[in-house]
């Protein structure tokens, strides 16, 4: 047995499985295989995801998954798996077509009686035409409830044989021991009840297919090849043989091929399904696009800056995929119900018979019975509940540029009570620009000079707006080089330029290093009351005292989504608060104009996290929106971190949530696509335990026969896939009478 190192999380897809009860035996089975230290196994991804903090024998894994009666591939993500389950194998539509041309024969009798026509085909006949749909199509139940016995578990397929076994037995039995010309037989009984159950599996299948729909969606968007600019030839080439800094001709009508930079041209592209904005957005030279983006009107020349699978486009479907194979807190009580569901329904049908026999003391009837109670329970309906649901609605939320990473986040996202927001490039564009230079000591374009060359090379949007001021006034000089620039989280940066170490940035770190402010403090507090946030520049060449050389103001205009995004909020009686590393009057001047109640200032990326983790009391659920490095301590704190994709990788990583644009209207998005896939988690949950509970006593009592019962746990299972679909029809309120 060979095996293989693998990574801490790897995915495998399980074939077989056909209720929640076999999702309990995979989990179990995989998580004896010595160094698993964790397993989820979802009925609707039919995958399985195995987590070790160290090498794992996969070859184990796939004997453990054998062993236990099911298939097992390694390594096979949901988006890559063959889908032939809908339409082909024993619950396909050909042999559930077959089964029901074999099946009329035998229940065209109890149709014609109801129209007064009494008539009878032969018991030989009857024999003839239900032994294959018991036995070649209905193959698969005594295959997989063969495997669930000699594994000591049970499972739908067991329920199903062993039913359908008893009414097709009990028929052979009365049918040769019988004197009368017709006995009573129920041949129709087993054989249509194992068409509906192969018509429900294959609907089930098919309606499974649609919830995997926006998968499917994001990868038609992976373009096949690219034009490639190589030399003074432009040549198409397979994506695969694409390289990062090559140059790529995207011509008008065209799929971008690969993430990167426009260098040449001009266009609109539409990028509607991989950030959900509705509107072609326009690219010049310098912009960003995103591979699988349909290019407009013009010819673009891009620069690859991602290919393969560091393209926004394969994080996104990976961010789905594994959103829709992980399992929600809530389905771990359904788990523990389905572990004994199987055992206490074979108890169940034991006691139906026993019961009828002794008290009426016709086994016939007893049987029946006791075969109805087999055939209503429905494992299935309890195992698809709640997969079913995420997968709709994280499928959903993605269309609309909505990425949830894992089940847990759609789950706590619908109780959110309050929504702490960070300020620069979540509320405002994080684009400032410079609005003021105040001097002390030198002149303005000395202190833009100095406060140019710390910022060099840094990519914060602050450092960007001293940078192109410098370039726009480049008539102050040339610009001196600084050595030894360290970067202060949160406060600042510092560095030696001409020999003299100096510091920039806030208030706070100013006050650490014990600048005298007096000189610019009247005038900081005015630039602040106007909104604009404050950098101070000083020396602080030690032993000699801190001397302040000057401040700079930033404006940053908030964006045009902001107020109407907090207002949805406060519409659905969640909480605000704005939490910043900004300065106070800065802070006050954007919470009050956007009507935030509560608004902290002045806080380094640890307050943050602190402040988030104490709002955290009581039962509420904190929600922190972010987008910077610095918020993503906060974010990790938060119960759900939400990330504006226009941000930093590290936030996005820290978040729970997303956005693959930068409009905080998304927020109260996010939280109501939350709360309608919770409702449907509850209502798919209420009905299968409902049926169940209703259904069983029913069939028990005798008040059902195994054909309704039969339909019954056909229809259970296809209604709560159903129910989970019509998540497929939401949209954000703010989209909402949009075409």
């Amino acid at each position: 047995m060979s095996t293989s190192a693998i990574p801490v999380t790897l995915s495998i897809k399980i074939e077989g499985m056909s209720c929640a009860s076999c999702v309990g035996r995979v989990e179990r089975v995989l998580a004896a295989v010595p160094g698993v230290d964790k397993v989820s196994v979802n009925l609707a991804t039919e995958s399985a995801r195995v987590e070790s903090a160290r090498p794992l024998d996969v070859a184990a894994l796939v004997q453990a998954v054998d062993k236990a009666g099911y298939q097992a591939t390694p390594e096979l993500p949901l988006s890559a798996a063959p889908a032939h389950h809908a339409l082909a194998g024993p619950g396909g539509g050909r042999a559930v077509l077959l089964a029901a041309l074999l099946s009329l024969p035998l229940l065209l009798p109890m149709l014609l009686e109801l129209a007064g026509v009494h008539w009878m085909l032969d018991g030989r006949l009857q024999w003839l035409l239900a032994t294959p749909v018991q036995f070649w199509l209905g193959a698969r139940f005594y295959r997989a409830g063969w495997l669930a016995l000699r594994a000591r578990s049970g499972n739908m397929d067991l329920l199903v044989a062993l039913g359908t076994s008893a009414a097709y037995g009990l028929s052979v039995y009365q049918l040769l021991a019988s004197t009368s010309a017709m006995p009573h037989l129920y041949f129709e009984a087993s054989a249509v009840v194992i068409t509906l159950i192969l018509l429900g599996k294959w609907l089930e299948a098919r309606a499974k297919r649609q919830t995997t729909s926006a998968i499917r969606a994001l990868q038609v968007l992976r373009p096949e090849s690219a034009r490639v600019r190589r030399g003074a030839q432009d040549i198409e080439v397979p994506i695969a043989d694409v390289r990062q800094s090559e140059l790529v001709v995207v011509r008008p009508g065209e799929r971008v091929a690969a993430d990167g930079e426009v260098v040449e041209g001009a266009s609109h592209v539409d990028e509607a399904l991989i950030t959900g904005e509705s509107l072609p957005v326009a690219r010049h030279a310098g912009d960003h696009v995103t591979g699988g983006a349909i290019n407009g009107e013009g010819l673009l020349l891009v620069r690859v800056t991602a290919v393969g699978a560091e393209s926004t486009l394969a994080r996104i479907i990976r961010l789905v995929e594994d959103a829709q194979a992980a399992k929600a807190p809530v389905q771990h009580l359904v788990d523990r119900v389905s572990a004994v569901f199987v055992p206490v329904v074979l108890v169940l049908a034991v006691a139906t018979f026993a019961g009828w026999w002794l008290a009426s003391g016709d086994a016939e009837r007893a049987i029946i019975n006791a075969v109805a109670v087999m055939v209503i329970a429905c494992p299935c309906a309890l195992g698809l509940a709640t997969p079913a649901a995420i997968m709709a609605g994280t499928g959903v939320a993605a269309r609309y540029g909505i990425l949830i990473k894992d089940a847990e986040a759609l789950e706590l996202a619908h109780r959110i009570t309050t929504v702490a927001f960070d300020k620069t490039g979540t509320l405002t564009e994080g684009k400032p620009s410079l609005a003021a230079l105040e001097p002390v000591g030198i002149d303005e374009g000395r202190l833009l000079q100095l406060a140019a060359a710390i910022q060099r090379g840094s990519e914060h949007a602050l450092a960007r707006a001293v940078t192109e001021a410098a370039a726009a006034r480049s008539a102050t000089g040339a610009a001196p080089s600084a050595t030894g620039v360290t970067a202060l989280p949160g406060r600042g940066v510092a560095a030696i330029v001409d020999g003299a170490r100096l510091v920039l940035g806030s208030t706070r770190l100013m006050q650490e290093k014990g600048v005298a402010l007096d000189a610019l403090s009247a005038r900081a507090a005015e630039l602040e009351q106007q909104g604009l946030t404050i950098s101070w520049l000083a020396a602080s060449n030690a032993p000699q005292p801190a001397q302040l050389l000057g401040l700079l103001a930033f404006g940053d205009r908030i964006k045009p989504q902001a107020r109407a995004a907090l207002q949805a909020l406060k519409a659905m009686h969640i909480q605000t608060i704005l939490l910043t590393g900004d300065n106070q009057g800065s802070a006050d001047a954007v919470g009050k104009e956007l009507g935030i109640g509560r608004i902290i200032a002045n806080m380094l990326p640890a307050d943050k996290a602190a402040t988030v983790a104490g709002l955290k009391t009581g039962g509420a659920c904190i929600a922190m929106v972010g987008d910077g490095i610095n918020d993503a301590p906060a974010l990790a704190a938060a119960d759900v971190g939400i990330a504006m994709s226009s941000g930093t990788d590290v936030a996005m990583h820290a978040a729970g949530i997303t956005l693959m644009r930068g409009d905080p209207a998304l927020v109260a998005a996010a939280i109501s696509i939350s709360r309608r896939s919770y409702s449907k988690i509850r209502q798919n949950l209420f009905w299968a335990f409902i049926y169940n509970l209703v259904g069983i006593p029913l069939a028990a009592f005798g008040l059902l026969n195994p054909m309704v019962a039969g339909a019954a746990m056909a229809l259970s299972s296809v209604s709560v896939i159903s129910n989970a679909l019509l998540l497929r029809r939401w949209k954000p309120d703010h989209l909402k009478g949009q075409a």
